[in-house]
């Protein structure tokens, strides 16, 4: 008996499929754009299901065939953010030759990273106070510790004493406090287009203002002189 040629269905099958991921990667992709600008324009306690689904021009069954809930979007959204972040970050400071260096170039990236990009900031600045609340979003956490776990590496590695866990992410907390602060202070205070030269005015103070924190923060390794 001679086998039937399947070749050529599984080719359609194949192309089919393709077709179906490229239209569900789209709509997804619809969805989490839409969810951006609505948490920019509303904040996150009250963006919801009908409002993103009407600024992506879909349905709600939509919305719910591509996430579980609210949550699994913010999730998506803040992981894609800080993930980029994170990696602007590393390639920014890796071969910066002290911690002040190291310090100067993190700041500029984040400037950088949200120059042009105000609605990630401000899921940045709202997600960070999310994560304060009982009833926040949990897919925000893992996200934020990530984000958090790549400064801790690049403060860890540019002191030659070492820190014990908690004082890094203590640190690497207060860090992403004075960038999210000063950057939306800078926001409220000065024209659009004045923002980041406003903030690079205050780049230097910023700077020393940290370096001295982080140098207080360190353990006393000193040993009494008898």
């Amino acid at each position: 008996m001679i086998a039937a040629d399947t070749s050529k269905d599984n080719d359609s099958g194949n192309k089919k499929q393709t077709r179906h991921g490229r239209r569900f990667d789209r709509t997804r992709a619809k969805l989490l754009k839409a969810g951006r600008t609505v948490v920019a324009e509303k904040g996150l306690d009250r963006a919801t299901v009908d409002d993103i689904t009407v600024r992506a021009d879909v349905g709600r069954g939509t919305f719910y065939y591509h996430f579980n809930d609210m949550g699994e979007l913010i999730g998506d959204l803040m992981k894609e953010v800080l993930s980029e972040l994170a990696g602007q970050i590393q390639d920014r400071c890796q071969v910066q030759p002290d911690l002040v260096s190291l310090l100067d170039a993190m700041i500029g990236a984040h400037i950088e990273f949200f120059s042009k990009r105000w609605e990630d900031f401000v899921l940045f600045y709202q997600g960070r106070a999310d994560l304060t609340l009982v009833d926040g979003y949990d897919g925000i956490e893992t996200p934020f510790v990530d984000y958090l776990k790549v400064i801790e590496g690049l403060i860890d590695s540019a002191i030659s004493q070492p820190i014990p866990r908690p004082v890094l992410r203590r640190l690497a907390c207060a860090i992403a406090g004075f960038i999210s602060g000063y950057y939306s202070f800078a926001v409220i205070t000065s024209s659009q287009e004045d923002v980041d030269k406003t903030f690079m005015s205050l780049r230097s103070a910023f700077v020393a203002s940290l370096a001295r924190f982080i140098s207080e923060a360190l353990p006393d390794t000193r040993t009494e002189r008898h």
